[in-house]
């Protein structure tokens, strides 16, 4: 444990980096996967559960959070942490996004964004300062500046104009952030998928001397390709000595490929939404439990699994949950997801620290590639 927020680079392989961020609140092993926790709950899963798993972080959504059930009221119930019964770090997203995303009705300009609430209409103010307000008034230990997210494709000066002002409001964000011990807010990296944009964007960001940085704008609909393309120009402009956050992402190839091209932290509610909706996660790649070829499967979804869920329940009863609409399948199969995200990040914190990352990826490509168990 720490009074500080430090990174700590322990090994490379390639670009890819194995290293630990240092909080007072605990070790953030990276490459980590943080699974998210809109609301402060992450979904159908007990956060006792998460922490068995692995999980030395879990992501709040500013938005969804200053709306219900409000800041000011999470900080007189002693903070988000406290509230959820999380004692390890949380990471806040800005809410930009979900500002972008969601409100039916938004007027942005220098000073922030109005915006009409998704749940009963009324106007909101969110500006840099207010955003890392919230992020304070919850507690979190790593905060977001607030940024603007276009949505791609978009046009070239659209693209520019959204990354120069949110430089501008990382700025107003650093200010109001001031010095919080322990604490960290990072930057994000826009610029769409022009690659001049992200270089200018990642360096102006580095002046500023942040905690981390994140990589923003990706994972909106672009090819997986692009992706790739912009973590190229924009991994080798932010410093080898700070922590880099590619937000939102996402597949089990995506993190593989990603951290390839050097990034350190992720997030992506794919895992419990999948689940939710009956798709696991696994050594063999996606399984949809729908599939009438479960139905009379008595064999569990990975018997070498060190996951309750996917060694100890029969696909047929996994199959059954999920068309009877019961709660326990999404349950089941979103505890199977995180399991086998928090054992990919784990493989891939091996594979780093023993120089074999390539092999290890060919590994796990090639037993997604070979697909699942062969019908009964």
């Amino acid at each position: 444990m720490t009074e500080a927020f430090q990174f700590k680079l322990l090994s490379s392989d390639g670009n890819a980096r194995r290293g630990e961020v240092l909080t007072p609140r605990g070790t953030i092993r990276t490459p980590a996967f943080m699974p998210v926790g809109t609301v402060g709950t992450v979904k159908a899963m007990y956060l006792d559960q998460v922490r068995e798993l692995g999980a030395d972080i879990i992501l709040g959504n500013t938005y969804h959070l200053m709306l219900r059930p409000g800041a000011e009221r999470v900080a007189r119930l002693g903070g988000l942490h406290k509230f959820i019964r999380w004692d390890r770090p949380i990471l806040t997203d800005s809410g930009g996004f979900q500002v972008m995303s969601l409100s039916s009705l938004r007027k942005l300009n220098e000073q922030g964004v109005t915006f009409k609430s998704h749940v009963d209409g009324a106007l909101y103010h969110m500006s840099p300062e207010r955003s890392i307000e919230i992020q304070g008034l919850l507690g979190s230990d790593i905060q977001m500046q607030l940024d603007e997210c276009v949505a791609l494709p978009a046009e070239p000066g659209e693209i520019e104009r959204a990354m120069e002002m949110s430089l501008r409001w990382a700025e107003r964000c650093k200010v109001a952030f001031g010095d919080q011990p322990g604490k960290a807010m990072f930057g994000i990296v826009q610029g769409g998928d022009i690659p001049k944009l992200r270089e200018r964007s990642a360096s102006a960001l580095n002046e500023l001397d942040l905690k981390g940085y994140a990589v923003g704008g990706l994972a909106v609909g672009e090819p997986q390709e692009v992706m790739l393309d912009m973590l190229d120009v924009t991994c080798p402009v932010l410093p080898a000595d700070k922590p880099r956050y590619l937000m939102g992402v996402g597949t089990p190839d995506d993190i593989l490929k990603s951290v390839a091209h050097g990034v350190d932290m992720f997030d992506c509610v794919m895992p419990t939404r999948s689940g939710r909706h009956g798709l696991a996660f696994t050594r063999y790649g996606r399984i949809n439990l729908r599939n009438a070829r479960h139905a009379e499967d008595a064999r569990p979804l990975d018997e070498q699994s060190s996951c309750p869920a996917a060694r100890d329940y029969s696909r047929a009863y996994l199959h059954h949950l999920i068309r009877s609409n019961e709660s326990l399948g999404g349950m089941l199969l979103s505890w199977n997801n995180l399991a086998y995200y928090q054992e990919l990040m784990a493989g891939i914190r091996k594979a780093i620290e023993e120089g074999r990352y390539s092999d290890f990826m060919a590994e796990t490509i090639e037993g997604w590639q070979r697909g699942d168990l062969a019908p009964v």
